[in-house]
């Protein structure tokens, strides 16, 4: 028995080396590139502004007049690291520390940037929206190729594990009170502008790893099984799976018909449905990546 699990341990661990290991030039490239875009970002758009977002990039712009920028996040992300060999272990914080080093390397040398490329600051609304954007698809950019740039993404993990809160608790707490503190420093306005900024990097990160949903997943419960079945099949051309379930509170056996859809043409199956059978209960996710083929059936508890 022990024999099995540590083979089982091992081929876990085979798996991981060569997930880290594929196309590992290209994820550095990557990582350049959104370090890169993200730097630019900061000098062009918030540094300027005072618009204090959250992050070790966030206490900078707060500390600007005491110490400069980049040595104040490069500080900071050092001190994360440490803190993360210690709490988070070896191998979390090995990820982390090329782009802790990028990230203020890259905050230096496009210190001057704003020289080159002249913008408006007066439309501020504008500056947070293309800022955001940037920002948000440069993370997306980084933590896509298995990377981060290290700064409070480390503490939030750190926070996350041992307060025994959701990643996005930890984030919304961190980076809400380093907000609040860009506040106090430079008007509550600023907070507002942030708010903004921190939204619409939440959305595109999740856009930039996950991709845009281009299919829905549908499950559909219903009475009329066959006729469902038969207008999915016959009428849509649509490829589906028969999942048997059985009720939690009643213990009655039933199954969810499942299909991936294009989004569409999720209509003709929402109305099909209901012109078969109006009580039917049908439920609705974006499906990111679809791959692979998969037959017959599965057992689940509803």
């Amino acid at each position: 028995m022990k024999l099995f699990r540590k083979l089982r341990e091992k081929h876990k661990k085979n798996v991981l080396q060569l997930v880290e290991k594929a196309h590992l030039f290209k994820r550095y490239i990557f990582l350049l590139l959104g370090t890169l875009v993200y730097a630019i970002a900061y000098n062009l758009f918030f540094f300027k502004n005072n618009i204090v977002y959250g992050g070790a990039s966030g206490i900078s712009i707060i500390l600007q007049n005491l110490i400069d920028p980049s040595l104040t996040i490069l500080i900071l992300n050092i001190f994360f690291l440490i803190l993360s060999f210690f709490l988070l272990g070896k191998r979390k914080t090995i990820d982390s520390v090329v782009g802790s080093i990028l990230f203020p390397l890259f905050v230096k040398l496009t210190a001057d940037i704003g020289n080159y490329i002249i913008i408006d600051n007066s439309d501020l609304l504008l500056i947070t929206i293309i800022g955001g954007v940037c920002v948000g698809v440069a993370s997306g950019i980084v933590f896509k190729s298995g990377f981060t740039t290290g700064g409070t993404d480390i503490l939030n993990q750190i926070v996350s594990k041992y307060f025994k809160i959701s990643i996005g608790s930890s984030m919304l707490l961190i980076d809400g009170i380093i907000v609040l503190i860009g506040g106090f420093f430079f008007g509550w306005t600023r907070v507002l502008y942030a708010i903004i900024v921190l939204y619409i990097i939440n959305i595109l990160v999740d856009k930039v790893v996950l991709g845009i949903s281009k299919n829905k997943a549908v499950y559909i419960t219903t009475d009329k099984d066959e006729e469902v079945i038969d207008y999915l099949l016959k009428e849509l051309k649509l490829g589906i799976t028969l999942i048997e379930t059985r009720g939690g509170y009643t213990n009655k056996k039933d199954q969810i018909i499942m299909c991936v859809v294009p989004t569409s043409e999720y209509f003709k199956v929402s109305e099909g449905v209901e012109q078969i059978d109006s009580k039917a209960v049908v439920l609705v996710t974006d499906a990111y990546q679809t791959s692979g083929t998969y037959t017959g059936n599965s057992n689940i508890i509803a």
